[in-house]
């Protein structure tokens, strides 16, 4: 949807703008046709495409500029400036690119560039792997997955793709099943990353409902828990994570629930329609996030969580302290440094004695890898999977990816790379 030209900002690049007003190596936010527009020079050459990321709309003129690529700041998501390609997760759909004339001293952002445009194509780098399996086998169809089997048909690889997926649904936006989703102002069709077609179109085989028991790594097959046995040639681990669950009286009643998966929303969506106070066990971006939308419900919310603060051990006090200011405005209790000790069916009860009146418990509390299948196939793990740089496993041939891969940075040691865009 084209903004109103009373929400764009910086200069009108259809009226022109002088060429050495945009330093080497530097990107400016404009506007052109109606849109935000990201101009960017490298050298002699300048580029013009969406300045909107199109994963959660992020600021793509505050990225970060790599050579012909932007980096959007929110998550990361890269973008070639050439043509508004999306070239890593989690962008899956491109920007628009833009033609640019060049008169005298001034450049004129003059038209979208068309997918059939050949200054277009001959700006496309070649991509053929130099090197293939035979096959990809990718365990868990979440985002990392859905997002691995994109990328190796957009570099080139031709051989057979399976994505398999405990759950019943193809990758889903699962950010959103504790924002906008949740708070009833997303449809459950934005929900998708890819429609069914879209895998079909690009020849990546589908399981789901499926859960991998185990790894045969000496025969290079994995079980799949109707009994069937698949052979691949390389083999990506993205598992996810799985909640942390409460070991209280009480944890397993019919109003506790948690989040992790598309029907996990939808039983709490489902809850809030006879309920009226909520519990959320948890001060962290999952049981805020959780809060902020039962607050956008109605409902009314008392927060639990160990800490003395939200969110202080990520962001520090000061932050800490407005995010619970910000909450608070908003109607939202905090039970700060308190645990629950006992969920009935009227109430919570604090381990300082507090009973907090409730008809719906969600508790977000952290999660933990889902490992069992790669310690049992003997992979080397530590709270996620070990992997290399190129997310390679210490077993040749098996990759891991997402929640679950332990990745080596060179200063932090082994580390598990989270993205997660807060709603305060």
């Amino acid at each position: 949807m084209a903004k109103s030209s009373g929400d764009l900002e910086g200069p009108d690049f259809e009226k022109g703008f002088n060429i050495d007003d945009v330093a080497d190596g530097k990107m400016l936010l404009g506007q052109a046709f109606g849109e935000a527009v990201l101009v960017a020079r490298r050298g002699d050459e300048l580029f013009a495409i969406g300045a909107t990321c199109t994963h959660y709309r992020g600021p793509l003129a505050k990225g970060l500029m790599v050579d012909c690529t932007v980096r959007c700041p929110w998550h990361h998501a890269r973008f070639d400036l050439r043509t508004g390609e999306a070239i890593a997760a989690p962008a899956l759909n491109n920007v628009t690119g833009y033609k640019i004339d060049k008169r005298g001293e001034q450049f004129f952002v003059a038209g979208k560039i068309d997918d059939s445009d050949s200054s277009r194509e001959r700006s496309k780098p070649v991509r053929k792997p130099r090197s293939s399996p035979a096959s990809v086998v990718i365990v868990g169809a979440g985002a990392a997955g859905g997002a691995a089997a994109e990328m190796l048909r957009r570099e080139g690889y031709e051989g057979p793709v399976t994505l398999i997926g405990a759950d019943e649904f193809l990758p889903y936006d699962r950010p959103n099943l504790s924002k906008d989703y949740l708070a009833g102002t997303a449809q459950e069709e934005w929900i998708p990353l890819r429609p069914p077609d879209f895998y079909r179109e690009q020849k990546i085989d589908t399981i789901t409902s499926t859960p991998v028991t185990a790894i045969d790594t000496g025969a290079k097959q994995v079980m799949l828990s109707d009994g069937r046995a698949l052979d691949y040639g390389a083999l990506l681990l993205a598992t996810g994570a799985t909640p942390v669950r409460l070991s209280i009286p009480g944890h397993d009643l019919r109003h506790v629930c948690y989040l992790r998966t598309l029907a996990d929303s939808r039983r709490i969506i489902e809850k809030t329609k006879d309920a009226k106070r909520a519990v959320v066990i948890g001060a962290s971006f999952i049981g805020l996030e959780v809060t902020w939308s039962l607050r956008e419900r109605k409902l009314e919310v008392a927060v639990v969580g160990k800490g003395s603060l939200p969110l202080e051990k990520v962001l520090g006090r000061e932050l800490g302290g407005l995010v619970r200011e910000t909450h608070e405005t908003n109607g939202v209790k905090f039970h700060l440094g308190r645990k629950p000790a006992t969920i009935t069916d009227r109430h919570v009860e604090l381990d300082d004695g507090t009973k907090l009146e409730c008809d719906l418990v969600v508790v977000g509390i952290g999660v933990r890898p889902n490992i069992a299948i790669a310690e049992q196939a003997g992979i080397a793990t530590d709270n996620g999977v070990l992997v290399n740089e190129f997310l390679e496993t210490n077993v040749p041939g098996i990759f891991a990816a997402g929640d679950i891969a332990r990745w080596p940075d060179p200063r932090a040691g082994h580390i598990r790379v989270k993205q997660r865009h807060a709603t305060f």
